[in-house]
């Protein structure tokens, strides 16, 4: 049997998005979370276009997923939206092949 999973409960006032399965690391996403952590939504979509970060762009993905979120799902208001949090998790470990002998 597999286990059931209930559905995120978000307040009325809040908006969720979830990346899961971006490939990079941890890290690099956490150095891009913290710049736009604690923003206005226009603010951190312009922190995150402008970033020369290459996760920027899966942060901006997963911002812009919340914005559609906010505006669709609970009829929030886009310009008075700001990012109360960012955070970052470890995901899936990529798997490489060393070439080399094994015996």
């Amino acid at each position: 049997m597999s286990k059931q999973v209930s559905p995120r409960k978000v307040a009325d006032n809040e908006a969720l998005s979830v990346g899961t399965q971006i490939r990079g690391s941890a890290q690099k996403l956490g150095l891009v979370a913290a710049l736009i952590r604690g923003k206005k939504v226009g603010d951190a979509m312009n922190i995150l276009a402008f970033s020369t970060k290459g996760m920027a762009i899966e942060a901006r993905k997963v911002l812009a997923s919340a914005i559609a979120n906010a505006e669709n799902n609970h009829n929030l208001d886009v310009d008075s939206l700001v990012v109360a949090e960012a955070s970052v998790g470890k995901s899936i470990t990529m798997k490489r092949f060393a070439t080399r002998g094994r015996g």
